[in-house]
């Protein structure tokens, strides 16, 4: 059976995690890294937009929002306008698809699933939606999702509400979406989760999901230590 390689890496600059992925996309397209890998972490303060745009989904301008702590940043991603905080529980699976079916709906929607499941062991139910990406309690977004995929190898990933601090979303539009909130596992339970339970509980059931075996790191290298050289 092959392997998921992941680990909890704690709080990580979007800057730094994304260099990360392109390294480890790179090493996986090209066969030199012969085994999937996930980077679980939180981002400081940081709202992106993704290929989508979603320039026009701010609520409070970019200046605005630097002068408040927020980075804010263009990437390539799917999807559109998203915020990243403290508390928030972001994946990023290096996964390649070309034995997963090379089907990024079918990848968006094994992702979904994961979370649905890590939410269930919480006592909370939640649903995706056939017409939206991410996963929903009611209509309210708990978990977004955001990839791309490029030499059927993913990178970028979701980010699941946690601890999150609600009120960071109210300088957006979540996703271009007007008529749909935001929530969090701490809004649902009245108590908070720490980040490294989510995020182990997490990393089983996207290996479950992709039929992996989960190979869970505690060095406090990775993902360097899985990086091949070149």
């Amino acid at each position: 059976m092959s392997r998921l390689r992941a680990a909890w890496m704690g709080t990580v600059p979007y800057a730094r995690a994304l260099d990360l992925q392109h390294r480890l996309h790179s090493a996986r397209a090209e066969d030199r890294l012969r085994e999937d890998v996930l980077l679980l972490l939180e981002h400081p303060r940081v709202i992106t937009t993704g290929a989508k745009g979603g320039g026009d989904h701010f609520l409070t301008p970019p200046e605005e929002l630097h002068a408040l702590g927020f980075e804010v940043l263009k990437t390539n991603r799917g999807g559109d306008i998203t915020y990243h905080g403290p508390g928030q529980l972001v994946g990023y699976p290096i996964v390649s698809l070309k034995d997963k079916g090379r089907d990024l709906s079918l990848y968006l929607r094994a992702i979904e699933t994961a979370i649905i499941r890590v939410l269930e062991h919480y006592g909370v139910r939640a649903a995706s939606d056939p017409g939206f990406t991410g996963v929903w309690i009611g209509g309210q977004k708990i978990c977004a999702i955001g990839i791309r995929a490029s030499r059927w190898v993913a990178m970028h990933g979701f980010a699941l509400n946690v601890t999150t601090r609600l009120d960071d979303f109210n300088h957006i539009i979540p996703c271009g979406l007007t008529d749909r909130g935001v929530t969090s596992l701490r809004e649902q339970l009245g108590r908070d989760i720490p980040l490294a339970e989510a995020a182990r509980l997490t990393a089983e059931h996207l290996a479950n999901v992709w039929n992996l075996k989960l190979a869970w790191s505690e060095d406090p290298g990775f993902p360097e230590a899985v990086l091949p050289p070149g």
